[in-house]
C-alpha cells in the first residue's frame, strides 16, 4: 500500500488537535512492531484493564449508560482529508475493559491518536471530563464505499480481545476471526484470551484501494506482532502476517502461578454461531427453520482431499481434531444462501460471510481443531475452528506465520465444485436405534452422471457403529444426487460416532468427502 508523506493535521480540525501529538520519525512495518513485541515478551503481562478509569468500569457504566455514548461521525479519522477509508473509534467501558492505544503512520512518521472526549456524544452522561487522554479506545471500525460510490459503509471492526470482523459487498455481519486462540476447547484448563493492545493505522492515499494495519497482541503466555492488509471488494481479502514470542515460564508464573504449558496454539482462529439447521435432530420451538452464521467446516488437506463437516449444536462441548499436515486451506462457510431456509428478515443469515483461510507457504505438521459448544439461543458464538502446529516455538524465539483470509459469499471457494449441499438426519424404523443420514450432493461432474447409472457412495464409520444400509438416487426435483445412509451404533455405547461418505463414479472420486460426528442423545 502506498502512503502519503508526513502531513500534520493541526489545521484540519482544531477540536481534534490534542489527539495528534508526539510525532516520531519512523518506518512502521512488521519488523518495527515485532521489535516492540519482543521487548514486551521479556516482561510479565500487564493487563490494560488495570489502567481503565474507575468511571468506565462495569460497576459504574452499565449497558444502558454505555449505549448513551456515540461516536461523532464527523470526527472520523481521515474524513477531513476526504480519503477512501475512514476510522471511527469505540469508547472504552462496560464490557470493553481493556483499552487499546492507537497510532497513525505514514511513510516516514508515526504519532499517537490520544483519547479525545470531543470525539463522542455522551448524551445525558456527565463523565467526559473524568476520562484522561491516556485512556485509549476500546477498538475501532473501518468505513469504506463498499456497496455504493461516495457512500461509506462499515467494512470491518476490531473490538474486544483479539476479535475482528470484515465484510464484502452486500454482506451482513456473522462470524468473527481472532488473532490467536490459546488452549481453546481444552477440558483440563481454562482458555487464555490474548488481546490486541496497540494499533498502528496506515494513512491511505486518495486513490488507495487497500488499507494496512499493524497491531501488538498480548497475553499471559505470549506476545505477537501482526500485519493486516485489507482489500475490500465483492470478496474482501485480508493478508495477515505475524510474529509470535512465547514468554518464559518465569514470566508466565509471575502473573499466573497455576498456568500450565500451552497445549494448543490456535492459528487463524474463526468463531461462529450454529444454533440449528437441516441436520438438527431436535429443533427448538422457533418459527424459523434454520438459525446459523455458518453451517459447515470446509477443509483442503495437504494430500488434496477436500472434506465438508456440517456443524452441529451438541448436547455437551465437543472437540474434534483432524490431523492436517501441510494444510492448504480451511474455513467456516455458510452454504445455505436461500432466504426461505431462514425466514428471518432482521438477521439476514443468508448474507453472512463465509471465511476461508489459505496459509502462506507450508505450515508443516499440525492439527485442525473444531470446537462445538452447546447453546440454547443464537446470541452465543459456539463454534471455533483453528490450526495448531505440532512443534511449539521455544520461549522468546520468533515464530512466523501468515495467511490470506477471504470474506466471501462463495460456497465452494473454487476447490470443491461437486459438494455437499444439505445434510438431514432422522430415524430408520427398519433398524433398532439406527440413524439415517440423507445427504445431497451437487456439482457439474455429478450432473454429467446419467440417472440410470448412479454414482456409488463409499461410506464408513468408527468401530463403535456399523453402516447397515447405503444407496444413492437422483433427486430430480432439486437436481442433486441423494445418499441415504443408515448408521447403527453399538448397543450401550455412548461415545460419538464418526461417519464418512464420498461419491465415486466408477474408480474416480466424484465429490468432496462428507464427514460427520454424531453424538447419542
Amino acid at each position: 500500500m502506498s502512503r502519503l508523506c508526513w502531513l500534520l493535521l493541526l489545521t484540519v480540525n482544531l477540536l481534534a488537535a490534542p489527539a495528534w501529538a508526539g510525532a516520531e520519525s519512523a518506518e512502521v512495518n512488521l519488523d518495527y512492531v515485532a521489535q516492540r513485541a519482543y521487548e514486551r515478551a521479556q516482561k510479565p503481562f500487564h493487563s490494560p484493564r488495570a489502567d481503565l478509569p474507575k468511571v468506565l468500569q462495569q460497576d459504574n457504566l452499565d449497558y444502558d449508560k454505555y449505549r448513551e455514548i456515540r461516536f461523532r461521525r464527523d470526527r472520523a479519522l481521515w474524513s477531513a482529508d476526504n480519503l477512501p477509508f475512514r476510522v471511527e473509534f469505540f469508547h472504552p467501558g462496560y464490557l470493553y475493559q481493556e483499552p487499546v492505544q492507537v497510532h497513525e503512520f505514514t511513510l516516514t512518521h508515526t504519532q499517537p491518536i490520544r483519547f479525545v472526549q470531543d470525539f463522542f456524544d455522551y448524551g445525558k452522561l456527565n463523565i467526559a471530563k473524568q476520562i484522561p487522554a491516556k485512556t485509549g479506545y476500546a477498538g475501532f471500525r473501518i468505513l469504506y464505499p463498499l456497496n455504493r460510490t461516495n457512500q461509506f459503509d462499515e467494512l470491518g471492526a476490531f473490538l474486544g480481545a483479539s476479535y475482528f470482523r470484515l465484510l464484502g459487498q452486500d454482506q451482513h455481519y456473522g462470524q468473527s476471526a481472532r488473532g490467536l486462540a490459546l488452549d481453546c476447547g481444552e477440558g483440563d484448563r481454562p482458555e487464555e484470551f490474548p488481546i490486541f493492545t496497540d494499533w498502528w493505522l496506515g494513512k491511505p492515499n486518495a486513490d488507495d484501494t487497500e488499507l494496512r494495519l499493524y497491531a501488538i497482541l498480548d497475553s499471559v503466555s505470549c506476545v505477537g506482532a501482526y500485519e493486516f492488509l485489507i482489500r475490500p471488494g465483492e470478496t474482501t481479502v485480508c493478508d495477515v502476517d505475524a510474529v509470535l514470542y512465547l514468554r518464559t515460564t518465569n514470566m508466565i508464573q509471575a502473573v499466573n502461578p497455576s498456568r500450565k504449558a500451552i497445549a494448543t496454539i490456535g492459528l487463524a482462529p474463526l468463531t461462529s454461531m450454529f444454533w440449528f439447521g437441516k441436520n438438527t435432530e431436535h429443533k427448538p420451538d422457533d418459527y424459523r427453520t434454520e438459525v446459523h452464521d455458518s453451517d459447515g467446516l470446509l477443509v483442503h488437506m495437504g494430500n488434496g482431499e477436500v472434506f465438508w463437516r456440517p456443524l452441529d449444536n451438541p448436547p455437551v462441548m465437543r472437540h474434534q481434531v483432524f490431523h492436517a499436515p501441510d494444510i492448504r486451506g480451511f474455513g467456516l462457510l455458510q452454504r445455505e444462501r436461500d432466504f426461505s431456509a431462514y425466514q428471518d428478515m432482521f438477521n439476514l443469515y443468508q448474507l453472512t460471510p463465509s471465511v476461508w483461510i489459505e496459509p502462506h507457504g507450508n505450515w508443516g505438521d499440525g492439527d485442525l481443531h473444531l470446537v462445538e459448544l452447546s447453546t440454547s439461543y443464537e446470541g452465543l458464538d459456539n463454534i471455533v475452528a483453528f490450526w495448531d502446529p505440532k512443534i511449539k516455538p521455544a520461549p522468546l524465539q520468533p515464530f512466523r506465520f501468515g495467511y490470506t483470509m477471504k470474506w466471501t459469499r462463495e460456497t465452494d471457494l473454487k476447490i470443491s465444485y461437486n459438494k455437499v449441499v444439505a445434510t438431514r438426519i432422522g430415524p430408520d424404523a427398519r433398524f433398532s436405534n439406527a440413524r439415517q443420514f440423507v445427504i445431497d450432493f451437487d456439482g457439474p461432474n455429478l450432473d454429467a452422471i446419467p440417472e440410470e447409472k448412479p454414482p456409488t457412495a463409499i461410506a464408513s464409520c468408527s468401530p463403535n457403529a456399523a453402516i447397515v444400509d447405503n444407496y444413492v438416487v437422483r433427486n430430480t426435483i432439486a437436481g442433486t444426487w441423494r445418499v441415504y445412509l443408515t448408521m447403527q451404533p453399538k448397543s450401550g455405547d455412548h461415545d460419538p460416532v464418526d461417519v464418512r461418505c464420498t461419491l465415486h463414479n466408477g474408480a474416480e472420486i466424484a465429490s468432496e468427502t462428507w464427514t460427520y460426528q454424531w453424538s447419542p442423545p
